[in-house]
C-alpha cells in the first residue's frame, strides 16, 4: 500500500467512511483551484486547494487541515470533508502541510501558520472577509487547528514577505478527537517526550532533531529538557489565553487513540480562561466513527455562529461559555 493511499484511508476511517469517496473531480456548485502554492521550504512547495461555491457565497473562508498522523497529502482532500461547509456558503482552503517522516511537528505548526498568512493576505482575491476565518481538523489536524486557535500570532511588520507580515491568528474553530497535551497525554503526568513514546506509524512526526553548528547534519535532540519544552511548545493547552477564539470539539468516550481526556482537559482550561467552548461527547464512540461525516453540521452551524458579521454573531449567541453536551455515538 502506497503513503498516498494509506493517507486517504487513516482520514477516511477517522471520518467513519466505509463507503467508498465520491470523485476528485469538481462536483456541481462550486469551483476548484488545485496546487496554490502556498510557501516553500527546502526546494518542496507547500500547496492548498481553494474551493469557492458558485452561488450564495457568504465571503467568510474555512480553512481545512488535511493531516491525518501528521501525513499530508493532495489527494486526501475528498468532497465529503468540504462540501457540507460550500453548501452553505463558505469558501473552503484545504491545507496540505510538509509531513513526516521528513518533517517533525513543531515544522508542520509552521507550515499552517504559513497557509493562514497567505489566505489572509490574498483575502482581497479570493473575495473572502480577512478578518473572519475558521479551521476546522480531525485528530492531528485537529491538533494543528488548535494550535492555530490558541497560538498563531501576530505578522512581523518588518518582515521582507508580506505574506509573513500577516497575522496567523483564526476567529473559531471546530474539530474532532485532537491530541492537546502531550506532558499529560491520557492521564496527568503521562508525558510523551521521545518518538519510541508514540505507535510506530506516528513516531517520525516526533524524531526531534536540530543541525549541528559544526557539520549542519541534523541530529537527534536527546537532551529530555529540551523535548520536554519541544511537546509544551507544541500542546495547545500550554497556549490558552482569554483572546482566543470559540472552540468546538467533539470526542468519543471510547477512543483508544486520544483519549478523551484530552478534550476534556482542554475545554476545562478553556472554560476557566474564560474562552466560549463547547464539547460534544459521542458515547461509546472511538477514533472515529460511521456517520462522523454527519457531525461537520454541526461544524457548519459552529461557524454561522461565530463567524458572522459582529452584529449577527451578537444576536446568535445560543451556548454559554464552557458547555458540555453528551450524544449517542
Amino acid at each position: 500500500m502506497t503513503r498516498v493511499t494509506m493517507i486517504v484511508l487513516n482520514l477516511f476511517l477517522a471520518f467513519g467512511l466505509f463507503q467508498a469517496a465520491p470523485s476528485r473531480a469538481d462536483e456541481p456548485g462550486f469551483d476548484r483551484k488545485e496546487d496554490v502554492i502556498y510557501g516553500r521550504k527546502y526546494g518542496t512547495a507547500l500547496t492548498l486547494d481553494v474551493l469557492t461555491p458558485k452561488a450564495n457565497a457568504k465571503g467568510v473562508g474555512v480553512i481545512f487541515m488535511v493531516s491525518g498522523g501528521f501525513v499530508s497529502s493532495h489527494e486526501a482532500i475528498q468532497p465529503v470533508f468540504f462540501k457540507p461547509f460550500l453548501d452553505h456558503g463558505y469558501t473552503v482552503f484545504a491545507v496540505v502541510h510538509g509531513c513526516q517522516p521528513r518533517f517533525q511537528v513543531p515544522e508542520i505548526i509552521e507550515d499552517v501558520n504559513r497557509a493562514v498568512r497567505f489566505i489572509r493576505h490574498h483575502a482581497k482575491d479570493y473575495k473572502i472577509d480577512p478578518d473572519r476565518l475558521g479551521v476546522y481538523g480531525a485528530s492531528a489536524g485537529g491538533h494543528l487547528s488548535l494550535m492555530l486557535g490558541t497560538a498563531g500570532k501576530a505578522g512581523d511588520p518588518s518582515a521582507k514577505d508580506p505574506v509573513d507580515r500577516e497575522s496567523s491568528r483564526v476567529q473559531a474553530v471546530a474539530c474532532f478527537f485532537p491530541p492537546t497535551d502531550w506532558l499529560n497525554f491520557g492521564e496527568p503526568g503521562k508525558e510523551r517526550l521521545r518518538a519510541t513514546d508514540f505507535e510506530p506509524q506516528f513516531s517520525a512526526a516526533f524524531d526531534y532533531r536540530k543541525p549541528d553548528e559544526k557539520t549542519g547534519l541534523w541530529l537527534p535532540i536527546d537532551d529530555p529538557d529540551t523535548r520536554r519544552e519541544i511537546a509544551r511548545a507544541t500542546s495547545p493547552i500550554t497556549h490558552v489565553t482569554p483572546d482566543d477564539p470559540p472552540t468546538l470539539l467533539i470526542h468519543g468516550d471510547a477512543d483508544t487513540l486520544v483519549s478523551i481526556q484530552q478534550s476534556e482537559s482542554f475545554e476545562k482550561k478553556l472554560r476557566e480562561t474564560g474562552v466560549e467552548s463547547r464539547l460534544i461527547v459521542k458515547k461509546g464512540s472511538g477514533h472515529g466513527w460511521v456517520g462522523l461525516d454527519k457531525d461537520l453540521d454541526t461544524f457548519v452551524e459552529w461557524f454561522d455562529q461565530h463567524l458572522a458579521k459582529p452584529a449577527a454573531a451578537k444576536a446568535a449567541q445560543a451556548a454559554p461559555a464552557g458547555a458540555v453536551e453528551k450524544r449517542p455515538g
